[in-house]
C-alpha cells in the first residue's frame, strides 16, 4: 500500500512540473490558459505567430514608417504623433502608436513585431 502511495505521489509532482514547463513553453501566464489556447490551435489571427525566435523584428522607426504608410491609406490627414515600444508575449517588441488627426483627434494603432498595423485591442469586431 505504501509503494502505490509513494508512487502516486510522484505521478503527481511531475504532472505538475511537466506541465508548468508546457505552459511556460507556450508563453502562457496567469489568465492567458483558454484565450491563448485558440491561437495555439492554429487560429491567432497574428501573421507571423508561427516565426521562430530567428523571425527578424522591426525597429521603432520601421513601426513609425508602417503606420504613417497605413494612416495615409486608411486615415487622411492623419500623422504619427508618439511611438510607444512595449514587449508583448515572448519578450518580442511590439509597439503602440498614437496619430494625431486635422482637428486634433487621437488614433491608436497596435504594430506587432513583425510590422502588422492594427487598431488597437486587434483586428476583431468590437461593439461601440
Amino acid at each position: 500500500m505504501k509503494q502505490w502511495i509513494v508512487l502516486a505521489v510522484v505521478v503527481a509532482v511531475v504532472s505538475v512540473l511537466a506541465g508548468g514547463a508546457f505552459a511556460q513553453q507556450m508563453g502562457w501566464g496567469p489568465g492567458m490558459g483558454w484565450a491563448r489556447m485558440g491561437g495555439m490551435m492554429g487560429g491567432s489571427g497574428c501573421a507571423g505567430a508561427g516565426a521562430g525566435p530567428a523571425a527578424s523584428q522591426i525597429s521603432e522607426d520601421e513601426a513609425k514608417q508602417a503606420v504613417q504608410r497605413y494612416a495615409d491609406e486608411h486615415l487622411k490627414g492623419f500623422t504619427v504623433d508618439k511611438v510607444l515600444p512595449f514587449t508583448g508575449m515572448g519578450g518580442r517588441t511590439m509597439y503602440s502608436v498614437e496619430l494625431k488627426g486635422p482637428k486634433d483627434e487621437v488614433r491608436t494603432l497596435h504594430v506587432n513585431p513583425w510590422g502588422n498595423v492594427m487598431p488597437f485591442g486587434g483586428p476583431w469586431h468590437r461593439s461601440s
